[in-house]
C-alpha cells in the first residue's frame, strides 16, 4: 500500500525566542504536532529578520506561496480592512478584560469575517500585542507638551501618525528590523511599543525615560492564507483551529505576565518610569480627541457602541 502524502504547513514570525509571540507559536506547533503526528510536515521560521528580511515581508510571504501562517499587528491591515481601526482608538481600552471581551465577542467575529472577505488571509486568533507605552532618550513625558518636536518611530498606520502628530510628535515609519539601529544611532528620539519590546529589543539601553501611557492596546492577528486553509483536509483545518485556540489562551497569559516582569526589569535597571495618573492620561486623551472623533465617524455606530460599552462596563 503506498505511503500517504504528508500535509505541509509553513509558519513564520519576526521576533526572538523570548517573545510572547514566539512562545505562542511554540504552543501552536506543539498542539499541532500532538494532534497530527507524522501526517504533518511542519516547518517554522521564528524570526525572518535574522534571514535579512523585513518583518513586513510576512504579509506577502503568507499571501503568496512562501508561508502558510504568521502573526502580525492588526494595525498594518487597517488600510485594507478599515473597521480594524476600531482596535486602534487611543485611550479606549481600559484593561485586558475589556480588550478580550471585544476581541472574543461580536466585534471580533465581525472583524474576522471582514478580513476573510477582503484580504488573502483568515484570522485564526486575536493575540495580545500589549498596551503600548512611550520611551525616549531626551526627557520625561508627563504632559502632551513634552512630546513636542520629538522624532517618534511609529507603525505604518496613517491613523497612528495622525494621533501622534496631534500630541506634537514628528512620526517616522520604520520596520521592526530597523528600529534598534535607529534608536541606538539617535536617528529617532522616541518610540512606542509594549514593554516586552522596549526591554527585549534592547531599546531600554538607549532610552532612559519610559512613560506608562497605555495609549493603544495592541492586537496581533494569527493569520493563515485563506485559500490554502480552505483547501486543507478537514482533519488539518480542525487541528489548526484547536491549536490556535490553545495558543491564543497561552499567548495572552504570556503577555500579561510579561508586562509585570518588564516593568520590574525597567525599574531594576534604573530607567525613569513615569506612570500616568488618570488625570494626566485624560490630558493626552483630550489632546487627540479631535482626531479620534473624526476617525469614529468612519465606523458603524453599533460597532463603535459595542467597543465603548465594554469600556464603561470594564471601568465600572
Amino acid at each position: 500500500m503506498p505511503e500517504l502524502e504528508r500535509q505541509q504547513l509553513r509558519i513564520g514570525g519576526y521576533q526572538g525566542p523570548r517573545s510572547v509571540h514566539t512562545r505562542g507559536l511554540g504552543v501552536f506547533t506543539s498542539e499541532l504536532t500532538a494532534s497530527m503526528g507524522d501526517s504533518l510536515a511542519l516547518s517554522v521560521e521564528p524570526d525572518i529578520t535574522t534571514q535579512g528580511q523585513r518583518a513586513a515581508d510576512l504579509w506577502s510571504m503568507v499571501a503568496g506561496d512562501e508561508l502558510d501562517i504568521c502573526y502580525f499587528s492588526a494595525s498594518y491591515l487597517a488600510d485594507q480592512v478599515p473597521d480594524l481601526g476600531l482596535l486602534d482608538l487611543p485611550f479606549e481600552i481600559a484593561d485586558r478584560a475589556q480588550a478580550y471581551a471585544v476581541l472574543d465577542g461580536p466585534v471580533g467575529r465581525y472583524l474576522a469575517d471582514s478580513v476573510a472577505a477582503t484580504t488573502p488571509y483568515r484570522v485564526l486568533g486575536f493575540w495580545d500585542n500589549g498596551f503600548r507605552n512611550l520611551s525616549n532618550r531626551l526627557r520625561p513625558i508627563i504632559e502632551p507638551k513634552d512630546c513636542a518636536g520629538l522624532r517618534l518611530r511609529t507603525l505604518d498606520n496613517a491613523f497612528h501618525q495622525q494621533v501622534f502628530r496631534a500630541l506634537g510628535f514628528e512620526p517616522q515609519v520604520l520596520d521592526v528590523r530597523d528600529l534598534l539601529p535607529a534608536v541606538a544611532g539617535g536617528r529617532i528620539d522616541a518610540q512606542e511599543n509594549p514593554l516586552t519590546n522596549t526591554v527585549n529589543f534592547g531599546i531600554a539601553e538607549h532610552h532612559p525615560f519610559v512613560t506608562i501611557s497605555r495609549h493603544f492596546f495592541g492586537t496581533a492577528l494569527l493569520l493563515a492564507n485563506r485559500e490554502r486553509f480552505d483547501d486543507w483536509s478537514p482533519a488539518l483545518r480542525q487541528a489548526v483551529k484547536q491549536a490556535a485556540e490553545a495558543a491564543t489562551a497561552a499567548q495572552r497569559r504570556f503577555a500579561r505576565d510579561e508586562d509585570a516582569a518588564c516593568l520590574e526589569a525597567l525599574r531594576a535597571r534604573g530607567s525613569r518610569v513615569i506612570v500616568l495618573s488618570k488625570q494626566q492620561r485624560d490630558h493626552f486623551r483630550h489632546a487627540v480627541s479631535g482626531v479620534v472623533e473624526a476617525q469614529c465617524r468612519l465606523f458603524a455606530p453599533n460597532l463603535l457602541a459595542q467597543v465603548r460599552r465594554r469600556q464603561s462596563v470594564a471601568s465600572a
